[in-house]
């Protein structure tokens, strides 16, 4: 008799955080559709990543802010694995203004970042669900941020989003039991191109500072995310609605 394979659906996987977890489930013998918005050959790579630990991997463009893409998208998730057990909200998106610049903030840009980071969420969950119901060890994880637990230099927009997603993961924990278990995880800072954009030339610096600050002696790491996210997919069996802060213990002492 052939193993059956579980199957996961990870947001905005072609790169960073989103690449991380969808390989580590790939090394947890789950298959991934690779959720990507413009980045194909980006999401072609992660997929190639995938497949190198023998799993399935599916490239899938839609963008989460797009109710008739995700419909889609979840569909031919239904159609080529017959199954979903694990989604991965990671699509996510910020603006450049500075959080003291409230008159230089665009409204359009505002409601774009809730689109994605917020409304998007939403969206695919919802699609997911069915599909979810039918598992039998369903888990949703969505990405939060300390920019939303705590005052942060994170653009207002963001951070807001960011509270958004920790307080819909504990309402959606609660409306989805108990067939489907909902948490977030919130990493502080992490090592890579967000943060490189968010902080500039002041990059290096400001990552050695935070490190020196940080109880554990270092920034986070997309594979450090990534171990708390299939963590909670495929133990903690038992925890469902929690937010899980992953920063080195940065955001509890300081």
């Amino acid at each position: 008799m052939s193993e059956i394979r579980r199957a996961a659906l990870v947001t905005g996987a072609s790169r960073g955080m989103g690449r991380s977890v969808a390989v580590a489930l790939a090394q947890r013998g789950y298959d991934v559709a690779v959720n990507f918005s413009r980045s194909a050959e980006q999401a072609e790579e992660t997929a190639a990543l995938v497949r190198s630990f023998g799993a399935q991997a599916m490239p899938l463009q839609a963008d989460v802010s797009d109710e008739s893409a995700v419909r889609a998208m979840l569909q031919t998730c239904a159609h080529t694995f017959g199954r979903l057990d694990a989604l991965v909200n990671n699509a996510g998106m910020t603006v450049e203004t500075a959080p003291e610049d409230l008159e230089s903030m665009d409204l359009e840009a505002w409601d774009r970042v809730f689109a994605v980071n917020v409304r998007g969420l939403f969206q695919v969950t919802r699609a997911a669900v069915p599909l979810l119901r039918l598992s039998d060890d369903a888990s949703v994880v969505n990405m939060s941020s300390i920019a939303g637990l705590r005052p942060s230099a994170q653009p207002l927009p963001y951070a807001a989003t960011k509270a958004a997603v920790a307080n819909l993961t504990r309402t959606l924990a609660r409306a989805l039991a108990p067939q489907v278990r909902v948490n977030a995880v919130a990493p502080g800072w992490v090592l890579g191109e967000w943060m490189e954009q968010t902080l500039g030339d002041n990059y290096q610096r400001l990552m050695d500072r935070r490190s020196s600050h940080t109880p554990l002696g270092r920034v986070v790491t997309a594979e450090d995310v990534s171990e708390v996210v299939v963590s909670l997919i495929t133990s903690n069996h038992m925890v469902t609605g929690s937010v899980v802060v992953i920063d080195g213990g940065y955001s509890a002492t300081t």
